[in-house]
């Protein structure tokens, strides 16, 4: 099950050089002849999207629960290793009044899956190691692919998936939720409408103490993964959100990180408790923090850590040149001042702070463009982390029923995920300045800025 970085990092290294400003350079393959790009694309519309679900662990469940009542989709076939959780989501299905078609019972059962005429969309919710054969098959397969964070964990799955979708012309997203929360959403929109000027800075995290649920994963794969790898290993909850305002590869583009990390001080602790071996020599320090620059000047701070007692935070912020919006530890805004006012010197404010009913009336003139009140109120009833899941869910189908681009393609899923070997590579190298690869091979300025698609 160890799945180590490190032998990748110097495959990597291998294929990279120091420029003069000591920039370590990771390479962009050509793409392969025949492939286009996959910004803006959008394929055939499905009346009815045939959902295949692949892992059915605490996501993959979970997924099972919400699917059956995002409209515009059905439930076609389930697949797991183990036997005892196809058959009980096969009974969930049953209860809903649905016949599933059922694979399990060996490791490779999801190609029968992936082969199925009647699966359209394989929505992937396995160990973050089987998350690209499956993904991969898919596509091969003919199917569009969502796959669960973080979708790619090395800077060669990444590649993968890219080739892969543009080859296959088959979308390959990423199910991250946490872009349709809904503190998330509202500042999204207004961050579009110019309300805080010009986004220059964003911080996200994944701030989240597992050690009550290590064993909840099946074979203990979290913890061992954590056990075996160095760097920043499930960036996209903090990073996608931000993505999206800073416009990645709609007009900027990732160019260059930073990353640093404590010692392990707990990963040893944990890994004693669980019984691993080699316990004492555990990769991933207990905090790990990576910052990040665009092209266009821009700067992103994330941190993760699994590993001490901290409050649970995403760090949502967004920082513009007129205005600010925070979620952690309270929902906040913060706008420019209009007008002179007078100067207080025991209160040098220059900005007014929303917080509470004053901040809720202010958001509620941009409810973002796709949480309409009905949607809004189905997904708080069915739920999913408070309804972002079933937001997320409702807006794939819907895109795919209607033949639109999706809101995060393949090419967001490569620059969210790539965090993980890419700061990797810097922690390994002293801290050094790491290139981001451009995965849309140039295309990332075509389309003007972050935007939903809706049907006509």
């Amino acid at each position: 099950m160890k799945f180590r970085f490190l032998a990748l990092v110097a495959a990597t290294l291998a294929l990279a050089s120091c420029s003069k400003d000591n920039i370590i350079k990771t390479k962009v393959p050509a793409r392969p002849a025949g492939q286009e790009d996959m910004i803006g694309f959008a394929a055939q519309p499905i009346e009815d999207v045939g959902i295949g679900i692949v892992g059915l662990g605490m996501r993959g469940s979970s997924a099972v629960s919400r699917l059956t009542y995002v409209p515009g989709c059905h439930i076609a076939a389930v697949c797991d290793v183990e036997n005892d959780r196809a058959e009980a989501a096969e009974r969930k299905i049953a209860e809903r009044g649905i016949n599933v078609k059922v694979y399990s019972g060996a490791e490779n059962a999801y190609e029968q899956l992936c082969s199925d005429p009647d699966v359209d969309l394989v929505y992937i919710c396995t160990d973050w190691i089987h998350h690209v054969p499956v993904a991969l098959c898919a596509m091969e397969n003919g199917k569009h692919a969502a796959i669960e964070v973080p979708s790619a964990e090395t800077l060669q799955a990444c590649w993968d998936l890219v080739n892969t979708s543009e080859r296959t012309r088959k979308h390959c997203t990423i199910l991250e939720n946490c872009c349709y929360d809904f503190f998330e959403l509202t500042a999204l929109e207004m961050a579009r409408q110019g309300v805080f000027g010009e986004i220059i800075h964003a911080e996200g995290a994944y701030l989240h103490n597992l050690d009550p649920y290590w064993k909840r994963y099946w074979n203990n794969w979290r913890l061992d993964f954590n056990h075996a790898n160095r760097g920043d290993l499930y960036p996209t909850h903090g990073f996608g959100p931000v993505c999206q305002a800073l416009n990645i590869h709609r007009g900027d583009r990732l160019t260059t990180l930073v990353a640093m990390d404590t010692d392990p001080f707990n990963g040893p602790k944990h890994a004693a408790a669980a019984g691993m071996e080699g316990s004492e020599n555990f990769a991933s320090g207990d905090v790990t923090m990576t910052m990040v620059r665009t092209a266009k000047g821009k700067t992103v701070l994330i941190e993760h850590d699994v590993l001490t007692p901290r409050p649970y935070s995403r760090m949502y912020q967004l920082v513009g040149t007129d205005g600010y919006a925070g979620k952690y530890p309270e929902n906040q805004i913060c706008l420019r001042k209009e007008g002179a006012f007078d100067v207080d010197y025991n209160n040098l404010k220059g900005e007014k702070t929303y917080r509470g009913a004053e901040l809720s009336e202010l958001m509620s003139q941009y409810r973002s463009p796709i949480l309409t009140p009905e949607l809004e109120a189905l997904a708080k009833e069915v739920g999913g982390h408070g309804g972002m899941d079933f937001i997320m869910d409702y807006r794939l189908v819907y895109c795919l029923n209607n033949g639109l681009p999706l809101d995060m393609d393949v090419y967001d899923l490569a620059e969210w995920c790539c965090i993980s070997e890419l700061s990797c590579i810097s922690l390994e190298n002293g801290s050094a300045p790491v290139e981001v690869p451009d995965f849309t091979r140039g295309a990332w300025d075509r389309l003007p800025g972050f935007s939903y698609a809706f049907a006509e």
